[in-house]
């Protein structure tokens, strides 16, 4: 049995570029605190905690076809964490990190039973109702979240053996989180769990049938998603440096998910452009119009949808597959002739046989004939 392969060097030039874009990436990401001012430098760093909430929910609803709305209530969990244990127990920043990845990990798999029964715009109901009832509950908690009023805590200090800024000190720690997380994704969706995922999201009685445990991926997809969220609310802490309950609304959860696909469902780079645009897409409608920025931010989004059904991510590939064709096509011969050779002379058409010719294999004639 034949196989179709690629050409040799395919694959080479695949990892190649890869390789160019993630050094290209990575210089830019190292380089950029020390070129911009201090509030834009606040600006990325809130984009690079973002994409890490994104990354969590590209997993459950990209890779894993589940809808959920209620992620702000896991990334309050995690904020929440982390200011409790820097304001009641005085830990270390970095303490507060491990601690807020697995409280949300156990929180999301004892929410992901629901999963188990519920698809759909009904589990999204459910996932509602839970960021619609966590912001009163945190209220009401007064003696240990601070109730209506919140908490303030110590933002990340530089040490002095660093030589930076605060907000660039602040940057670089969470890039590095940012990068074990995304990291981490990539690695997850490329196991045995990620392949599970993307079957159960295409046909989830063909998963079955493979063998595929429906009911344990759908309770990890929501705990692995939870933890990612609490790693990104655990990381808001510490650059923000103050938790209430109306920072963590119901809106959140809704933007989140609207950044998510903006950026590109099911997309590696989706996260971060999703990111980029809840960041900065608010403040441009502000900037537009202070009496409605909510209209301007929704009209936004349409546009995007319109330009880019498949998201920003589906936008710069197929703006890239546009380019190569056309460099492939301008670079590609249309004539082999050069202007001085003259045409060839055609063939000089055969002589028509004699009408009394014999046809090939026939009888000799007779004289009577």
């Amino acid at each position: 049995m034949s196989t179709i392969t690629a050409p040799p060097g395919t694959d080479r030039a695949r990892r190649l570029r890869a390789t160019l874009t993630a050094l290209l990436a990575a210089g830019v990401a190292l380089g950029a605190p020390f070129y911009f001012a201090p509030f834009q430098v606040f600006q990325l760093t809130m984009v690079l905690l973002y994409a890490v909430a994104l990354a969590g929910l590209n997993l459950l609803v990209g890779f894993g076809g589940q809808i959920s709305l209620g992620h702000g209530a896991f990334f309050a969990a995690g904020a929440y964490t982390a200011a409790v244990m820097l304001d009641r127990y005085e830990t270390g920043h970095l303490a507060t990190l491990p601690v807020a990845a697995v409280g949300c990990f156990l929180l999301g798999l004892g929410f992901g039973v629901p999963a188990l029964r519920l698809r759909g715009l009904y589990l999204a109901l459910v996932t509602l109702a839970f960021a619609v009832f966590l912001p009163p509950l945190l209220k009401r908690l007064e003696p240990v979240t601070g109730g209506s009023m919140g908490l303030t805590v110590d933002k990340l200090q530089a040490p002095a053996w660093s030589g930076l800024a605060e907000d660039q000190w602040t940057y670089f720690v969470v890039l590095s989180v940012t990068a074990v997380a995304l990291l981490l994704a990539r690695n997850l969706l490329r196991s045995r769990v990620g392949r599970a995922l993307l079957a159960m999201r295409d046909n989830e009685s063909a998963a079955e049938v493979m063998g595929v445990r429906l009911s344990l991926h759908k309770t990890l997809a929501f705990a692995w998603s939870a933890l990612f969220a609490g790693v990104s609310g655990c990381l808001y802490t510490w650059v923000i440096g103050f938790v209430s309950p109306d920072s963590f609304g119901f809106v959140l959860s809704i933007t989140l998910l609207a950044g998510l696909v903006v950026g590109g469902l099911a997309s590696l780079y989706g996260p971060l452009l999703g990111a980029a645009f809840v960041m900065y897409v608010p403040s441009v409608a502000q900037d537009i119009s202070d009496a409605a920025p909510g209209v301007v931010f929704g009209l936004l989004i349409i546009a995007v949808m319109f330009v880019a059904p498949t998201g920003l991510a589906g936008l710069a590939g197929r703006l890239r597959g546009v380019a190569a064709s056309r460099l492939t096509r301008t670079t590609m011969p249309t004539d082999d002739r050069t202007p001085d050779s003259e045409p060839s002379a055609a063939p000089a058409p055969a002589d028509p046989a004699p009408v009394d010719a014999e046809p090939v294999g026939a009888l000799p004639r007779t004289e009577e004939e």
